[in-house]
C-alpha cells in the first residue's frame, strides 16, 4: 500500500480513500475507458459525417438533428465514460461490488434509434 503523502493533490482530492488496487486491474479499468472514449469518438465522427455528406432522401433538417442527436450520444457516452471509470476506480479501492454500467442502455437505445433510421431510409 502506498503512502498518501507520495500521491497527487489530484489523486488524493478524486480518491481521498481506500487502498491502492492492484495496477492490473486499475489499468484495466483505464482501458475500458479508453473504449468507451473511442467509441464516443466513432459516434462524433458520424455525426460529423451525416452532417457534411448529404444523403438521398433526407431533407436537410431532419439531417441536421439526426446529426444533432448522434454528436449528442457521442457526448453523453465520454461523459458517462469518464464517470464510470471514476466510479469503478472509487469501488476497487474500498473492496466493493463494481457498479453496473449506465452508458450501456444508453448506447443500446442509440443504436436502436440507428438502425430504426436505417431501416426506414431503406424502405422509403
Amino acid at each position: 500500500m502506498t503512502d498518501s503523502s507520495d500521491r497527487s493533490a489530484l489523486a488524493r482530492a478524486v480518491f481521498p480513500d481506500g487502498k491502492e488496487p492492484d495496477p492490473r486491474f486499475t489499468l484495466a479499468n483505464e482501458r475500458t475507458f479508453l473504449a468507451w472514449t473511442r467509441t464516443s469518438l466513432a459516434f462524433l465522427a458520424g455525426g460529423v459525417a451525416i452532417e457534411a455528406f448529404p444523403i438521398a432522401g433526407l431533407g436537410p433538417t431532419v439531417r441536421m438533428w439526426l446529426a444533432v442527436f448522434v454528436t449528442a450520444v457521442g457526448m453523453f457516452i465520454a461523459g458517462g465514460a469518464a464517470f464510470r471509470w471514476v466510479r469503478v476506480e472509487r469501488a476497487m479501492r474500498n473492496e466493493k461490488p463494481l457498479p453496473m454500467p449506465a452508458i450501456v442502455p444508453l448506447l443500446s437505445a442509440a443504436a436502436f434509434v440507428a438502425c430504426a433510421v436505417v431501416i426506414v431510409l431503406f424502405l422509403r
